[in-house]
C-alpha cells in the first residue's frame, strides 16, 4: 500500500476529517511559531492521493495528531533510523569497517550482504545472515565471540592472501597479540585491529608498547606502528574469510600504489 493510503488509514482510524487535521496543525504551528507545522486540507488529499511528500516538520504535525509514533511514519518513506549503522559503510566505502551484530552478539542473523559491501574501507557489517554466507555456514557461527568484518577494496594490507573486499569471520576470543607457532603464512595469526576511529586487519606483532601490522610480503603496503593499546585494540582473531582468487578490473590500478601515509586514523593500503 502507497504510503499517502496508509496515512489516509491512519486518519480513518482516528476517525477526523481533512478539515479536523488542518484545524489542528494550524494550532501545532502557531505553538510552535513556525508556519513549516501547517497543513492545509488541499495538501493533506494531495499527500494522500500520492501527490507530494511531507516534510519533517509536517511529518511530526501528523504523529501527533494521529497518535502515531514518528519513526514509524518516517518508515512509510523508506527512512528506518535502525538502518544508520547499517548505511554507515556504505558512506564511506573507502574503510575498513566490522559487521555489527544486531542480535545481542550471537552471531545468527547476518540479514543479507548488500552489494554496497564492495567498499573500499574494512569494516564490521550489520545484520549478515549466516545462512546466506555458506562458506561460514556451520554451528561455530552461532557462538556470541563470533562476529564478522568486511575487508575494504582500498585495504590491501593482506594482499593477495586476503583481497580486498572480502567477507572476514571473527573470533573475538582470540584478542590478545600472543606468539603463536606457524608453518606457514595460512597459519600465521590474521587479527582484524581496531584503532581510532578505523579499522584494520592483518598479521600483527607486539613489541614493547607498539603493536606493529605486518602486511602480506607480496603486498604493496608497510608496516604500521600504534601505541598499543591506546591507538590499537585487537576486535579478535581472525579465523575464516571469503576472498576472490582473481582481482577486480577496478581494483588493478591501486594495487600498484604504495601507501604514502601511515597515519593512525588511515587504513587505506
Amino acid at each position: 500500500m502507497p504510503a499517502g493510503q496508509k496515512l489516509k488509514t491512519l486518519r480513518n482510524n482516528r476517525n477526523i476529517t481533512v478539515r479536523e487535521v488542518e484545524h489542528a496543525s494550524r494550532r501545532i504551528a502557531e505553538v510552535k511559531g513556525d508556519k513549516r507545522f501547517f497543513i492545509s486540507n488541499g495538501w493533506l488529499a494531495q499527500l494522500e492521493n500520492g501527490g507530494s511528500e511531507p516534510s519533517i516538520c509536517k511529518l511530526f504535525s501528523l504523529s501527533v495528531i494521529y497518535h502515531a509514533n514518528f519513526l514509524d511514519l518516517l518508515r512509510l518513506y523508506n527512512v528506518d533510523v535502525d538502518d544508520k549503522q547499517k548505511y554507515e559503510y556504505v558512506a564511506e566505502p573507502h574503510l575498513t569497517q566490522l559487521i555489527s551484530d544486531n542480535n545481542n552478539g550471537h552471531g545468527g542473523s547476518l540479514s543479507a550482504i548488500p552489494a554496497a559491501c564492495a567498499q573500499l574501507s574494512t569494516s564490521l557489517i550489520p545484520e549478515v545472515d549466516v545462512m546466506k554466507a555458506p562458506q561460514f555456514s556451520g554451528g561455530e557461527d552461532h557462538k556470541p565471540s563470533i562476529i564478522y568484518g568486511h575487508l575494504g577494496l582500498a585495504d590491501f594490507t593482506m594482499y593477495p592472501m586476503i583481497r580486498p573486499g572480502a567477507l572476514l569471520k571473527i573470533d573475538t576470543s582470540q584478542n590478545k597479540p600472543i606468539s603463536l607457532s606457524w608453518r606457514n603464512e595460512y597459519e600465521r595469526p590474521v587479527f582484524f585491529i581496531e584503532l581510532r576511529e578505523a579499522y584494520a586487519c592483518g598479521w600483527c606483532e607486539l613489541q614493547g608498547n607498539q603493536l606493529l601490522i605486518i602486511p602480506h610480503h607480496s603486498s604493496p603496503a608497510s608496516v604500521r606502528r600504534f601505541m598499543y593499546p591506546r591507538e590499537a585494540e585487537i576486535v579478535g582473531r581472525v579465523i575464516g574469510y571469503s576472498t576472490h582468487c582473481i582481482d577486480r578490473e577496478s581494483q588493478l590500478p591501486q594495487i600498484a600504489k604504495k601507501p604514502k601515509s601511515r597515519d593512525a586514523k588511515s587504513i587505506s593500503n
